[in-house]
């Protein structure tokens, strides 16, 4: 897929906002006590974070396995981003998968609180980046 150079600042912008507005449920969540569904908004304000990355620097996914091994192969193998990074997207993969389909998994504040901030902290890192890499 190429995209023109308007199309992918728009893209890379909306995908930035949707970062900050589901971040925004998470911690609307946590609030709440709605630790599963925070779970879930926890890995997808990341995801978008991740995809306006990928698209800024002109990079095509097709799936969230394939935003895993190529945020891991452009980004941490390269020392762009760290492995404290990628291990983080890795967590959030895992415990969105548990929270989403396993009956048996019961997502709490005590599992979640530990990402919150971390998370946030990555968002800011690859706006940062963004911005200073503006394609």
């Amino acid at each position: 897929m190429s995209l023109s150079e308007s199309e992918r600042q728009i893209i890379v912008c909306r995908e930035l906002e949707k970062a900050d507005r589901t971040f925004d449920d998470v911690l609307f969540c946590s609030k709440e006590a709605k630790w599963e569904t925070a779970a879930n908004r926890l890995y997808y304000a990341l995801f978008h974070a991740m995809s306006a990355l990928l698209v800024n620097d002109g990079y095509h996914v097709k799936s969230h396995r394939g935003i895993l091994a190529m945020f891991g192969e452009h980004y941490v193998k390269t020392e762009i981003f760290s492995k404290k990074d990628g291990s983080l997207l890795s967590d959030l993969v895992i415990m969105r998968d548990n929270a989403d389909y396993n009956c048996f998994f019961e997502a709490d504040e005590e599992k979640l609180t530990p990402y919150i901030d971390p998370t946030r902290q990555l968002i800011e890192k690859i706006k940062q980046y963004i911005t200073d890499n503006h394609v």
